[in-house]
């Protein structure tokens, strides 16, 4: 049995994000009940080196584990690696790409999944695994339930005149999983994808809330309305920052009084409030920690939990 440290997956992760930016698992979660058949996808197999890719499981409490290997030029599957659970698993051709297939589900079978290969672009000697964001399983009877998203002006420091802050909360969905994307967009312009390159994003977890905070210019707001778009398993769900602080920060700036912290709890309220107030002085502590150093560098860290 192939057993992999997680510190050394996360090296190989972080080393080869930039050349595995094809290799990806679109499907953050899949939620299934006992009995049906569920199947993961992996897709920009064609980048791989070689014809084998490697499918893996990891449970919560466990490393990652092996579970078979499939070669994408004819379908042959190598199950040799005594995966407990091997027996369980097929190969599945859809749409030119080989997906991992459990035809009936167990609640044992809760777990991520993670597909993988190797990739080489400087001959020989220059051989990476490349691994990707993984799927996670839950095995339930539980509804899924699309999340409730808010957007927020967030405080800001006395030593942050330029920038504010931008809160996006994810809130009372299930799975309790979601990805964070912003966007911009000047009026009568194209929406323009923000990338971590261009402004600075924060990422907090909570139990049942997750929370993505956006340090940008503050003179942007004056010009370009803010969306928070949230992938999850239930569909993507939006949320937009727009006329309510501009008019604000413009009244203010005519004024010439400076805009204030957001209250806590904020100003407007969301369907969860009652949550919110019980995490928003968490999110509120993280957020003053993380802009107090503002050195180049740091404003391009990104905190994940």
């Amino acid at each position: 049995m192939l057993f992999l440290p997680a510190a050394a997956l996360c090296c190989l992760c972080s080393a080869l994000v930039a050349m595995a930016a094809d290799l990806t698992q679109d499907q953050l979660t899949l939620t299934k009940r006992v009995g049906q058949t569920v199947s993961f996808r992996c897709e920009g197999t064609g980048q791989c080196s070689i014809s084998f890719i490697f499918w893996y499981q990891k449970k919560e409490t466990e490393t990652f584990r092996l579970i078979l290997r499939i070669d994408k030029s004819n379908g042959i599957i190598n199950k040799g690696y005594k995966h407990p659970q091997e027996n369980d698993f097929s190969a599945v051709n859809k749409q030119n790409s080989w997906e991992l297939e459990i035809k009936k589900v167990k609640v044992d079978h809760s777990a991520s999944y993670y597909c993988s290969c190797w990739y080489s672009n400087k001959g020989i000697y220059n051989w990476y695994f490349i691994f990707v964001s993984g799927t996670k399983l839950y095995v339930t009877d539980e509804q899924v339930v699309k999340p409730v998203v808010s957007v927020y002006p967030a405080a800001s420091r006395p030593n942050q005149e330029e920038k504010s802050s931008l809160l996006c909360l994810a809130s009372s969905m299930f799975p309790p999983v979601v990805q964070f994307s912003w966007k911009r967009q000047k009026k009568g312009g194209s929406l323009e994808d923000l990338t971590s390159a261009q402004e600075d994003q924060l990422e907090l977890r909570e139990s049942g809330h997750r929370a993505s905070i956006r340090l940008v210019d503050r003179d942007d707001l004056h010009t370009y309305k803010y969306i928070c778009s949230v992938q999850h398993e239930g569909g993507i769900v939006e949320d937009t920052l727009e006329e309510r602080v501009e008019d604000r920060v413009e009244a203010q700036a005519l004024q010439g009084v400076p805009a204030p912290a957001a209250s806590c709890p904020p100003e407007r309220e969301p369907a969860d409030l009652a949550a919110l107030q019980q995490h928003h002085c968490k999110i509120t502590c993280c957020l003053s920690a993380w802009t107090a150093p503002m050195s180049n560098e740091d404003t391009r860290t990104t905190l994940q939990d």
